[in-house]
Formats: C-alpha cells, sequence, structure tokens
C-alpha cells in the first residue's frame, strides 16, 4: 500500500450528522432542517453528512431523498459545510441512482453501507465498492462499518479496498473493542478513521482518528473540548458518556431502538422545537423521553 497518499479528509476533526424533521402529517420540514444545518455548521463541525443510519436513509422514498438532498446541498453551501450524502439500499441499482442524481446537484461525497438482505461475501463485498467507487472516480467515499448489515470488515479487506479504490478514503465505525480498533489502526494513514466517543478516547492514545460524533454532540463546545484535550481529560468524560448511554438505553428499551431516535433527542438539547418523530412504522421517542434525558444529563455537558 502506498504511503504517499495524501487523503482529502485526513484533518477533518469531528464528522456529524444532520437529521431529518417531519411535521405531524410526516412532510418534510425543510425550515426548521435548514436552521439544523446552520447551527451545525457554526458550532459543531463543518462536515456533515445526511442520511446515515440516524438520517432515516433505510427509510425515505425517492422523492423524500431527492427533496432533503436538495435542500441538502443550498443550505450547505449558506453554511459553508462539506456535505456528504448517505446511501442505505438493499438494491445496488437504487444506491446508484441516489449517486447519480446527487452528483447532478453538486456532492462528491458519499457514505456508503453494505446492502443488508444477507451477509456479503468477499466476492459480493468487491463487487459493491467496485460498482460504487470504481464507477465514480470523481468523488470519495465513506464506508459505515457496522452490524445492522450483518458483516463488519476488517484490516484485511479494508487494505484490498483500499489498494484497489484511491476514493475508499474513510471508515465510520462504533467499536469499543481495543483489539478492532488496533486491528483497524494498521490502515492508518491511508484510511481516516472516524468513531464513536468511547472507542475515539481509546484510538487517540496512539492514533489521530477522528470523531464520529454522537453523545458529545448535546454540548457542542463541551464536545470541541474532549476532542482537544489529554487522555486524562478524555477519559472523565467518557464516564459522563457511559452514564448517558445508560439513560438512553433505560428510556428505549422494549420501546425503540432506531438510531434516529436517540440522536434528534441528542440535538434537540440544542434546538427544543426539533420533532422528535421517525418515519412510521419505526418508533419515536416521547417528549417525557426527552425531559427525562434532559434531566439526567451531567452537569458539565448541559448547555448554559
Amino acid at each position: 500500500m502506498s504511503t504517499s497518499f495524501t487523503n482529502p479528509d485526513q484533518n477533518v476533526s469531528i464528522l456529524g450528522t444532520a437529521v431529518v424533521p417531519w411535521t405531524a402529517r410526516y412532510d418534510f420540514d425543510e425550515p426548521v432542517f435548514r436552521h439544523q444545518v446552520h447551527l451545525l455548521g457554526r458550532t459543531l463541525t463543518k462536515h456533515l453528512y445526511v442520511f446515515g443510519t440516524a438520517g432515516e436513509g433505510y427509510a425515505v422514498s425517492e422523492s423524500q431523498f431527492d427533496e432533503i438532498t436538495r435542500s441538502f446541498w443550498s443550505s450547505s453551501q449558506e453554511a459553508g459545510v462539506v456535505p456528504m450524502v448517505g446511501l442505505i439500499s438493499l438494491s445496488l441499482p437504487t444506491i446508484l441512482s441516489r449517486i447519480e442524481r446527487s452528483h447532478a446537484l453538486g456532492f462528491r461525497r458519499f457514505q456508503l453501507s453494505l446492502p443488508s438482505w444477507g451477509a456479503l461475501n468477499d466476492r459480493e463485498v468487491d463487487v459493491f465498492f467496485a460498482e460504487t467507487c470504481g464507477r465514480f472516480p470523481d468523488c470519495v467515499f465513506h464506508h459505515y462499518n457496522l452490524m445492522r448489515t450483518k458483516r463488519l470488515l476488517t484490516s484485511v479487506e479494508y487494505r484490498r479496498l483500499a489498494d484497489a479504490h484511491p476514493n475508499l478514503i474513510a471508515v465510520k465505525n462504533s467499536t469499543s473493542d481495543p483489539a478492532v480498533i488496533a486491528d483497524l489502526m494498521t490502515l492508518t494513514p491511508r484510511l481516516r478513521f472516524f468513531i464513536t466517543e468511547m472507542g475515539y478516547a481509546i484510538a487517540r492514545r496512539t492514533h489521530d482518528v477522528g470523531l464520529l460524533i454522537s453523545l458529545a454532540s448535546v454540548n457542542p463546545a463541551q464536545a470541541h473540548a474532549f476532542v482537544a484535550g489529554d487522555d486524562a481529560r478524555r477519559t472523565a468524560d467518557v464516564a459522563d458518556f457511559t452514564a448517558m448511554g445508560a439513560k438512553l438505553r433505560e428510556l428505549s428499551t422494549g420501546r425503540y431502538h432506531i438510531d434516529g431516535a436517540f440522536d434528534k433527542m441528542l440535538y434537540r438539547i440544542s434546538d427544543r422545537s426539533f420533532p422528535l418523530r421517525l418515519l412510521p412504522p419505526y418508533a419515536s421517542a416521547t417528549e417525557d423521553d426527552f425531559e427525562q434525558f434532559l434531566a439526567a444529563l451531567p452537569p458539565r455537558w448541559r448547555l448554559a
């Protein structure tokens, strides 16, 4: 693997999501969404994606996809945000069509998730990346490595894929397993890894990685301090994140389980008008859930 490669996202420190607001009739609430893009771009990070697992990319129709990506592109240009579009579908032709339509709008960054009807074998993984990364050489791609797709990739697969596709530049991962992190870090700096808070604190002891922000987004100023701090600071913050995560699990057990239900509560701390609704049939958090989570926030992470 070449060591001369310069990753265009190598210096991105925080990668965040824009979640989709729905009206009471489940129409896209564009003014609220555009406000979110501006607010996150101003306070949290200039690097945002839509339609990740938290963004209901698995649930939208093609017309909703087009309406939201158009709004995301224009609001990102206004806010100086570097936008990325997530691609979640069981259908490769649908994924390719979504890339083509987003490309026509101006997008050049995309987030891939493996089709999840059945776990892809090695040959199928190679075909998937050849048909996405290989077909659009003027775009760059992040891969979201998560168990919802029924297969987690390791350094073995990523080494092969990175050699084949220079425009595969980054990986999102939610692991906090030190052994998994050590394995993935063998691919730095060729691939930029964005890891959620628990794993990020582990990986940062030895490697330069990005934060795939989740719980820390409740307080953008403290999130930046978490990234800029030393190991002692991050260890203290992890204790707070553990408490936040436990509260979310307590509230959701047996009632809702989709990532967006949690991420909408996290963002709502910054914008109390933001609706918690998910597209049916998926269950959402309630107003009472939000108030309980808000009251349970550790003191340092409460907004002034």
